[in-house]
């Protein structure tokens, strides 16, 4: 006959009083215990350092009636817009390797210095397209020096994005990563409204020659002092805890297991059909959103 032996509260199964639990409620929840005051700093560099990116991203997208004007100016209205529209869409194909590139850098590297990177890059790209002449003045390589710089943007935001989500999810506690990752999408959302709303008030408040002439360079030569400002704020963090104590483990990993290859990602077991899922979720909604908020504008 099997027995069921009762254990009283606050005593182990041999009889002595067991050791009291010193852990705090949020240690009892959550595996991965961070201190809530770095988290919280963490959260906001990463949530502004995005703000900047994409303020620095998006406002070309709303100035693009004008920008086809000083590049393209001897095509129709029509035609100025849709080649603008297609240098816009030049960021997007180098997002894909920056991502790619930025992605295992910041695995060797850490997530901080790669986050300190992407933000240099995005503000240079962006100040450089603020000091590229008109096609009145070079030619046809102004339009040229604008697809270089807005490739440098997208090489820049392939990294970005990934590096901050990483970079939140690993501060912050297990089961509060949705909420703090959450904030990177609001940092979007705000730099996206800057950009707006500063494309709104020039093309409101100037003249269509000062605007043509030299009023279109000013949002993208704010990126400089304002890239120096996420810099300082990015550079002042500590590297994320969990990197710290896996950095040591993955090296002995790598000499003890094979490399991972990119082809497995979409060929490996199961990762298929995850990885075409993925991206049609984005493709849906970024259609989606730059339909409505950079072409319906213009």
């Amino acid at each position: 006959m099997s027995s069921t032996l009762s254990v009283a509260p606050g005593t182990s199964r041999s009889g002595a009083p067991a050791a009291p639990d010193h852990r705090t409620s949020a240690e009892q929840r959550d595996v991965t215990v961070t201190d809530p005051s770095l988290v919280k700093r963490a959260v906001k560099a990463a949530a502004l350092g995005n703000a900047m990116e994409w303020f620095d991203f998006g406002v070309y997208g709303y100035l693009t009636a004008t920008l086809g004007h000083v590049f393209f100016p001897t095509a129709s209205s029509t035609a100025q817009v849709l080649s603008t529209l297609g240098t816009f869409a030049a960021a997007f194909l180098v997002r894909p390797i920056g991502g790619a590139f930025f992605g295992p850098l910041g695995d060797r590297i850490g997530r901080q210095k790669v986050l300190a990177i992407t933000m240099i890059m995005m503000a240079a790209g962006t100040f450089a397209i603020g000091l590229i002449p008109s096609y009145g003045a070079i030619g046809v390589w102004a339009p040229v020096l604008l697809i270089v710089a807005r490739m440098v943007q997208g090489f820049s935001t392939g990294g970005e994005y990934g590096g901050a989500c990483t970079f939140i999810a690993e501060y912050a506690p297990d089961k509060r990563r949705g909420f703090f990752g959450s904030f990177l999408e609001f940092g979007t959302l705000i730099g996206y409204v800057a950009g707006a709303g500063l494309a709104t008030a020039l093309t409101t408040l100037m003249s269509s020659g000062d605007l043509y002439g030299w009023g279109w360079r000013i949002p993208f030569l704010i990126a400089g002092p304002i890239g120096l400002v996420g810099l300082y704020v990015r550079m002042k963090l500590e590297e994320t805890p969990a990197f710290q104590k896996l950095a040591e483990e993955a090296e002995a990993k790598q000499k003890s297991q094979p490399k991972p290859k990119l082809r497995d990602m979409f060929v490996g077991k199961g990762a298929g059909n995850a990885m075409m899922l993925c991206i049609a979720l984005v493709l849906v909604f970024n259609v989606t959103d730059y339909m409505l908020l950079s072409y319906m504008p213009t």
